[in-house]
């Protein structure tokens, strides 16, 4: 009788296991009650925010006028923070999360994500992360003929099921050979630093293997070596994706006096760029002090409380929005 028990038991807990990890959950964000509209500010004119809305920013270019050579304008200097990009991080391959957990078959076989419990009590994490071109203020048209806006369709940009590197440690520092100077403990223990100024405002650039409280940048793939939360463990994944495609060119800079006049190269991820927002399960549209999205870095002990759940809560979607200055006036 014994056996039989145990033997069932294995058998369920197998069944169990293997349901849960094909179920593919999602939804696809409502822009009026799952979106926070507030992150776009502050709105700058001339380096002064004119519609601060108690959110934070960067440093903007000084001065009020500006000009471009091509093509030829003349402007005023502005600056606002864009909804550009979504982000899925799910355990299930091909589940496409922000889609309203639509799950396809491309033919390509990729490894399910996992949490694993180690020897010293640790835990270790991998997940598959989805890419996507989100211009949400073009194609909703809430702002017409505006030339900073970024314009294009909702798409799917970037499947790391289909990158060989994102599950293979050994590729990704053949590929990324810095890795190796940032993962030993000094490396890390600096990260403590970027923890610091990630949550009382934005991280720092000087410490760019780092990603604030939630971990480190490197390796770039999805192997989460210090798995703490699902929330902590996918807002790294967000980061680290956004910093391998700046690393690939996919991804460019616009802050700055550079950015005035377009987007420029920038391989290494400015960390004060971005901010981001939770969009699924639990959309983050409750404020914590005045703001509902945070920096590159921030601890998710607090805004991240309660935002994961078992079974249906454990795959997530997130919406970066990204600092743009740019130079706003009349082309010839």
């Amino acid at each position: 009788m014994k056996r039989w028990i145990v033997m069932s038991w294995i058998a369920f807990t197998a069944l169990t296991h293997e349901g849960i990890a094909g179920v593919c959950h999602g939804k696809f964000a409502n822009p009026l009650t799952d979106i926070c509209w507030r992150c776009l500010f502050p709105l700058t004119i001339g380096g002064t925010p004119i519609t601060p809305m108690g959110q934070e920013d960067t440093g903007n270019p000084d001065g009020l006028l500006c000009t471009c050579a091509n093509p030829l304008r003349i402007g005023i200097k502005t600056g606002f923070w864009e909804p550009v990009r979504r982000v899925d991080v799910t355990r299930t391959p091909y589940c496409f999360v922000s889609l309203g957990g639509v799950k396809l078959d491309v033919g390509i076989r990729a490894p399910e994500g996992e949490v694993r419990q180690q020897q010293d009590n640790t835990k270790q994490s991998h997940y598959q992360v989805h890419w996507y071109l989100d211009p949400i203020l073009y194609w909703l048209e809430i702002v017409l003929d505006h030339p900073c806006l970024e314009t294009g369709p909702f798409d799917i940009a970037y499947l790391t099921e289909i990158d060989p590197a994102w599950d293979d440690d050994e590729l990704t520092m053949l590929l990324n050979p810095e890795t190796f100077l940032f993962g030993n403990p000094v490396a890390q223990a600096a990260c403590a630093g970027d923890c610091v100024l990630a949550s009382t405002g934005f991280g720092s650039n000087a410490l760019f293997w780092c990603a604030g409280c939630n971990g480190g940048i490197y390796p770039f793939n999805g192997h989460v070596q210090a798995h703490v939360s699902h929330v902590q463990a996918s807002s790294l994944l967000v980061q680290r994706m956004t910093a391998k495609l700046h690393r690939e060119f996919l991804m460019w800079g616009t802050t700055g006096a550079d950015g005035l006049c377009g987007v420029y190269p920038q391989p290494v991820m400015d960390k004060t760029q971005y901010k981001y927002q939770m969009l699924y399960p639990i959309p983050q549209t409750q404020k914590i002090n005045g703001r509902c999205c945070q920096p590159f870095g921030r601890s998710t002990a607090l805004w991240g409380a309660g935002r994961s759940y078992p079974y249906a809560g454990e795959d997530f979607a997130y919406l970066i929005f990204r600092k743009k200055n740019c130079c706003l006036g009349v082309g010839f």
